[in-house]
């Protein structure tokens, strides 16, 4: 089984839109936070030189599905890891859950490894690839 990059969040006014549910942009940065974390937790920190690139994940494609509403004051996990691998881009799988367990969001986003500096997709050096690698999904 692969690993997984878990945060817990309480939601906090700030996060809740005029209806006093969790925005949806929200559910959207959780995830993001949390993908940012799990890569500089593999010693990639996003927008770093690796091998005389500039290089951070930019999503191009996203499916989710709303489970849940959320409200103030509850207590969410953040779970990130890796579905898919190619040459120049990487599906990290995302899913938001309450602290028993209760499904609140899912979602798969396609990145591209861009490089920062030309704005073009790149490949994925061997470095990287190995550590997505041990973030896989069963």
């Amino acid at each position: 089984m692969g690993l997984s990059h878990r945060t817990r969040v309480v939601i906090g006014t700030a996060d809740c839109d005029a209806l006093g549910h969790m925005n949806v942009a929200r559910y959207f940065a959780l995830c993001n936070q949390n993908g940012f974390a799990m890569q500089t937790a593999m010693g990639w920190n996003p927008g770093d030189t690796v091998e005389g690139q500039r290089l951070s994940f930019a999503v191009v494609h996203s499916e989710s599905d709303f489970k849940s509403e959320v409200m103030e004051g509850e207590a969410l996990v953040v779970e990130t890891d890796i579905s898919e691998i190619s040459n120049r881009s990487a599906t990290f799988r995302n899913r938001i859950w309450r602290e028993d367990g209760a499904p609140v969001f899912d979602s798969h986003w396609k990145s591209v490894l861009l490089d920062l500096e030309t704005r073009r997709a790149a490949h994925i050096p061997e470095p990287f690839r190995e550590a997505l690698a041990r973030y896989m999904s069963p």
